[in-house]
């Protein structure tokens, strides 16, 4: 019987255990005490599996190498920056990721630090419980500019719900679907003029070499004087000590941040103590649809490609490979 372990966050629990379990695999759990982010903890975890249903932790190419009875990674979100996909090329590891089942989930999640922290959240309510009573207006949100960093799946769902906000949208996307672009009279520009224009920023690009740190001190002061940045995508993509200056400047308004460059953030990120920073603890993808259609997904992944299929439309790697096989046609 087939190993596969469960190592994503979210994953003790879900429909993917009897899926899997009806489909011949044993599924464990992280044995208490080791930690998947230490290489070494990581390799002892998987060393007699032969699948992993993979959270963030990295799986570098010395991970890898010390595999050999490892076929496949299968992530549970649509992130794949953890993993050494050229190394999991060359020992024929293949690599999944669970696209088009929790956009919404990022998308609500977005709009609701958003809306918050136009209204002066999260400070508006930490200095009501200590019986500061002080009020001020703050800009409408109906009217304003949305600038959207990143129009693939999760972009869109962001984009109609601020439609229907009422906000004008900007966008910035290399690769847009221009159907969507048209059907929704969304704005096309250049990075540069949608920071300058925007009241709020979204971004919704994934981690790659191009993107690291594309929030630095240069782009952030190009943003409009009092507007406002969300991170529901990557921490990767905003460099922290930037990002803190401008909102103590005061130039940025306010942030807000499911995501962070090391995750979880040190309990002294200087972040976690400001009054205009919203924070969540990476859940922008978790909602209870989301959960199950991901963990389904997964499972189904998985069983594809034990029992000779090949679900193209989750595999990130291997777009060459001829005759892979797993399972039971090896």
């Amino acid at each position: 019987m087939p190993k596969i372990r469960s190592l994503s966050l979210m994953g003790n629990q879900g429909p993917h255990f009897e899926l899997l379990a009806k489909g011949g695999f044993e599924v464990v759990l992280k044995p208490e005490g080791k930690n998947p982010f230490v290489e070494d903890d990581l390799i002892e975890m998987l060393s007699d599996c032969e699948a992993v249903i993979a959270g963030s932790e990295p799986y570098t190419a010395r991970v890898i190498e010390a595999l050999p009875e490892l076929r496949h990674i299968a992530r549970s979100g649509v992130g794949f920056d953890a993993v050494d996909l050229a190394a999991c090329d060359a020992h024929e590891i293949v690599v999944t990721t669970t696209p088009g089942v929790n956009h919404h989930a990022v998308a609500e999640l977005a709009i609701t630090m958003l809306m918050s922290l136009a209204r002066g959240f999260p400070g508006l309510d930490r200095r009501t419980r200590v019986n500061d009573w002080r009020r001020s207006p703050l800009p409408r949100v109906m009217g304003s500019t949305l600038g959207i960093v990143g129009l693939g799946r999760i972009g869109r769902a962001v984009c109609t719900r601020a439609i229907g906000l009422g906000m004008n949208v900007l966008a910035f996307e290399p690769y847009p679907n221009r159907e969507f672009v048209e059907q929704w009279d969304v704005e096309l520009t250049e990075l540069d003029d949608l920071l300058r224009q925007s009241d709020f920023v979204t971004l919704h690009s994934p981690s790659t070499p191009e993107t690291h740190q594309l929030m630095n001190t240069e782009s952030i002061a190009k943003m409009k004087p009092g507007s406002i940045l969300i991170n529901t995508a990557r921490g990767s993509l905003i460099d922290e000590t930037s990002l803190m200056q401008a909102l103590q400047s005061g130039h940025l308004r306010g942030a807000g941040l499911d995501v962070f460059e090391v995750e979880p953030p040190s309990i002294d990120n200087p972040l976690l103590k400001m009054d205009n920073v919203l924070l969540s603890c990476h859940v922008g993808g978790l909602d209870q649809t989301s959960h199950h259609d991901t963990f389904t997904m997964v499972a189904n992944t998985v069983l594809q490609l034990y029992n000779g299929g090949w679900p193209s439309e989750c595999i990130i790697n291997l777009k060459n490979a001829e005759n892979w096989q797993w399972g039971s046609e090896t």
